[in-house]
């Protein structure tokens, strides 16, 4: 007699992925962490029966569709992913917030979005949003989901809860996420189910991922990227671990033994840095030897000859397979976003057993927009990679060089900014197009490559938003610094142009008995430096430390108008700075 199976149900709405991995891809080991010491993991089953079990809890103390609650996570863990879907089955919007948000920012977000309750992932963060109000309820995640998991579980309640859940659509809203973008002021970026589920089934045709593989999670949560990539994981049915942190970054690899990550550029940035210190630190021999493999990494491609295929054979065997070993033994296979990776550290990855490609996306967008494939002839290093499916994408009045602003139209593109009609309109052209105030163009024919940012506002390869304007005034307040320019588009960190007091300098010189010759030897010279180091420490204190500015260059003369350096209001031209200055720029990130 044939066995008929009915068909596994679809997912429309994100906690849906529940039911969906439980017929679909039973897993034992669904959500993993570390507990006193050792990886714990939950079963899809216990897993949506606490899901169930706070949503319960939720509705017998009054949350009600379209309240609010805070999330402030460090790190992902099941607590989190558990509570977050507790919130979506009833609809109860959740508003991630980063931990390392100022005083000013979470009083806006605060005020806009009139949260019910604060969720925090320690005491230090509750302490910090207590400070902030004295309105709303502020609790630790961990006595919470506690006291939450305790809460009664009816007949009635569980029929309410199921009730609920029938009523949410696709359109509603699921999250709030705020993000500083190209402004420098933050706004609540509105995403639906829709909008991520859209993004989920696309991942869900493009990773090689299969439901017996592991993956590490390690990116901060209150980030649309890693959000994203959990809720893809449990639809994969793979097995989702989470890191402990960047203390036990190491160890959870090793642990772990992951197939599979996303990451973003800093973080192969620092182990790539790692491997040129250590090339450094040993004898003659071994250092020739890393500096070999290293440069022959670089070498990577689409189409390898057979001499090449050789040397590269050879270079992983002997040294770019430690960086494989360091991450578990087992990875094939990481995703890079939030940033550009510079094109040779991916080629290195790539070499050494680590199949690196770099996708693209925002916030407004849920996130992706290109990713680059692992199937031959489908990455290109430098590039952003191909769109992905569903989506429109096109280049606004292109140049002579065929970039100009990257415009998308898509089912995972954001209704627009919550309580900010203004900025919503501002975004979105008059026929639709979301604009993403990044520039690019399209190389070998259907790679989207970003070449730049519309405006003066930057991410750094950290992912960081960076407004330089405040930060250039904030560093003219230094008697000592005449002007200032802030750096960092791309790049691991903020650096910056600077322009000293040079007749106070001198006065400073001459105090100190250090013989004035003229600015342009002066730039040079160890104490004058070590002044202006000491200047931009003090400056720098008060600032976040994405912000703090790690390296300058001081320039032997004042910028002008003449030549093309300084607008007319005396205003900094960035593109035609840099160009000026390109050979010490580039030597401030060697």
């Amino acid at each position: 007699m044939a066995i008929t199976r009915k068909p596994y149900s679809d997912f429309t709405r994100i906690f849906d992925i529940l039911s969906y991995q439980r017929e679909k891809y039973p897993n034992a080991a669904a959500l993993n962490a570390v507990v006193n010491g050792n990886w714990k993991g939950y079963s899809i089953e216990e897993t949506q029966s606490r899901v169930n079990a706070i949503s319960c809890w939720l509705i017998s103390n009054g949350y009600a569709k379209n309240d609010t609650v805070i999330f402030v996570p460090v790190i992902g863990n099941p607590d989190w992913v558990m509570l977050d879907f507790a919130c979506q089955q009833i609809g109860v919007i959740t508003v991630p917030v980063h931990p390392t948000s100022t005083q000013a920012e979470i009083e806006l977000i605060l005020t806009e979005t009139e949260p019910k309750l604060c969720i925090t992932a320690d005491q230090e963060l509750r302490n910090k949003f207590e400070e902030v109000t004295k309105k709303v309820r502020v609790d630790n995640l961990e006595p919470f989901l506690q006291k939450a998991e305790r809460g009664i579980q009816d007949e009635k309640l569980q029929s309410r809860l199921t009730e609920i859940k029938s009523l949410i659509l696709p359109a509603d809203i699921l999250s709030i996420l705020y993000t500083s973008g190209s402004s420098g002021v933050p706004k609540g970026v509105v995403l639906t189910h829709h909008n991520i589920i859209h993004n989920i089934k696309a991942i869900l045709t493009l990773l090689p991922l299969e439901p017996h593989h592991r993956v590490l999670s390690f990116l901060p949560f209150s980030h649309i990227l890693e959000r994203t990539a959990c809720y893809s994981y449990m639809a994969f049915g793979v097995s989702l671990y989470f890191s402990q942190g960047k203390e036990s970054f190491a160890h959870d690899f090793k642990t772990v033994r992951p197939f599979f990550c996303t990451s973003v550029p800093r973080v192969l940035e620092k182990m790539y840095d790692f491997m040129e210190e250590q090339s450094m630190q040993r004898n003659w021999v071994k250092r020739k030897l890393i500096t070999w493999a290293m440069q022959v990494g670089k070498q990577y491609g689409d189409s390898i000859k057979l001499w090449l295929a050789i040397k590269l054979f050879m270079a992983r065997v002997l040294v770019l397979s430690r960086w494989r070993k360091k991450l578990g033994g087992k990875i094939r296979y990481m995703v890079v976003g939030a940033a550009s990776l510079r094109p040779e550290i991916g080629r290195m990855f790539t070499a050494s057993g680590i199949h690196v490609i770099e996708g693209y996306g925002m916030t407004e967008t849920a996130p992706l927009i290109a990713i680059n494939r692992y199937e031959p002839g489908l990455n290109r290093f430098g590039t952003v990679g191909m769109i992905i499916p569903g989506i429109d994408v096109k280049i606004d009045e292109p140049n002579e060089n065929q970039e100009g602003e990257i415009l998308v139209k898509g089912p995972n593109v954001m209704p627009g900014y919550f309580k900010q009609p203004a900025l919503t309109r501002a975004a979105f052209t008059d026929d639709g197009w979301f604009r993403t105030g990044d520039v690019g163009k399209f190389v070998h024919q259907r790679f989207l490559k970003i070449t730049d940012r519309k405006k003066d506002i930057f991410k750094t390869s950290a992912g960081k938003y960076i407004a330089p304007q405040p930060l250039q005034n904030h560093f003219c307040k230094s008697p000592f610094i005449e002007r200032c320019l802030i750096m960092g588009f791309q790049k691991p960190y903020v650096t910056a142009l600077i322009v000293p007091h040079f007749e106070l300098l001198k006065a400073w010189c001459m105090q100190e008995n250090i013989h004035w010759t003229s600015p342009q030897f002066m730039v040079h010279n160890i104490k004058v430096r070590g002044k202006l180091r000491q200047e931009v420490d003090m400056l720098n204190e008060s600032l976040l430390n994405i912000e703090q500015v790690k390296n300058f260059v001081l320039c032997p003369e004042d910028w002008s108008v003449e030549r093309g350096e300084l607008t007319n209001t005396l205003k900094p031209v960035r593109q035609k700075l840099m160009s000026n200055y390109e050979p010490e720029i580039e030597k401030m990130y060697e």
